[in-house]
């Protein structure tokens, strides 16, 4: 090292034999350095830091069936799981279209797609939501395969300069595109206590919506900890000691979901989405769409069923496919998730 070379950045120091928060866990932050931290984590069933372990994949493959030649379409694309399983199936001669919504996380995904060999004559990477689907379908020709998978990344949800969870101390964003639109924070401002109940009750089934909105409300609420604070509030008054350990985190997981999907306007965009999706898929077109809460899940089979009863779509699950009880158990952010299908005549 040179004397005119800039100083080394020294890695993040943290109390203790193992770093606790986001930003201290180098290793597991630096895949291609520290490969075998990476290995320690998932043989833990957890998730490294700053990654995503794609759920499902057997079962989205033996559903969409990728054949050499086709062209498919990842409509929320996230850390690119799902996309490096299916591209090498789609060769030769096929090709696949990624997108999402998310700034940040978006360039990262598609460098590391790149550095796989997948050039752009096979990977179209474009920065969009739903309602771009019209202007894909003209550009692709239409699409043999969709998927779609509702869920948040992890990367997203571990970061706590994203505020996505309670877990984590930062500021209570929730934004998928935080370029855009009212954070969390600004949200829950403009609320009152009426308007707080119905956005729980109807965003995440909340049982105890009328007791967190009546100590949110009014409050100054910044960051996910001044909200999960006022949650563990609420529900202490409302249950008793011995079950409100195991109540407040679901509450906690309801209450920033409920406020996470009104930030994001997420059930307006999925019924934009299943509105255009017949329309983009080729004849035999297959579509699979993992979601991980009722509000999603109902609005899938809803659009489904309606589509078969109409001949739109020539059969669709019967029933929604499960993670196995292995992967649960590997990866317990599988646990919610649900996997329909549908197919074009």
């Amino acid at each position: 090292m040179s004397p005119d070379d800039p100083p080394r950045p020294r890695r993040p120091r943290y109390k203790g034999t193992h770093p606790r928060h986001f930003t201290e866990k180098y290793k597991e932050l630096s895949p291609g350095q520290h490969a075998a931290e990476q290995e320690k984590v998932l043989a833990r069933g957890h998730t490294p830091a700053g990654t995503h372990r794609s759920i499902m994949v057997d079962e989205i493959l033996a559903v969409l069936a990728p054949k050499p030649g086709e062209v498919a379409l990842d409509a929320t694309l996230g850390y690119g799981g799902h996309t490096r399983e299916l591209l090498p199936r789609l060769l030769p001669g096929g090709r696949l279209f990624g997108v999402d919504v998310d700034p940040l996380e978006l360039p990262r995904t598609e460098a590391r797609l790149r550095d796989l060999g997948f050039g752009e004559e096979v990977l179209m990477v474009r920065r969009m939501n739903f309602a771009g689907l019209p202007r894909l379908e003209a550009e692709s020709g239409g699409f043999d395969l969709v998927l779609a998978d509702l869920g948040v990344s992890s990367m997203q949800i571990d970061n706590p300069a994203r505020g996505f969870t309670w877990k984590a101390d930062g500021p209570l964003d929730l934004r998928l595109n935080p370029q855009r639109g009212k954070s969390a924070a600004e949200l829950l401002a403009t609320l009152d206590e009426s308007q707080l109940v119905e956005l729980l009750v109807e965003n995440a089934d909340e049982p105890h919506a009328v007791a967190i909105a009546r100590v949110v409300h009014g409050q100054e609420i910044r960051t996910t900890r001044d909200l999960a604070e006022r949650v563990r509030a609420a529900l202490h008054q409302e249950l008793h000691e011995t079950e409100r350990d195991t109540e407040t985190k679901k509450s906690l997981q309801r209450t920033f979901q409920a406020l996470r999907i009104a930030v994001n306007d997420e059930f307006t965009v999925l019924d934009q989405f299943l509105s255009l999706l017949p329309g983009v898929l080729n004849p035999g077109g297959r579509v699979a769409i993992l979601t991980f809460h009722s509000g999603e899940d109902r609005r899938v089979k809803k659009a489904f069923l309606q589509g078969l009863r109409e001949g739109t779509y020539a059969a669709v699950a019967p029933e929604p496919i499960r993670a196995s009880p292995e992967e649960r158990r590997s990866n317990p952010r599988s646990t919610s998730a649900k996997l329909r299908w549908a197919r074009l005549p």
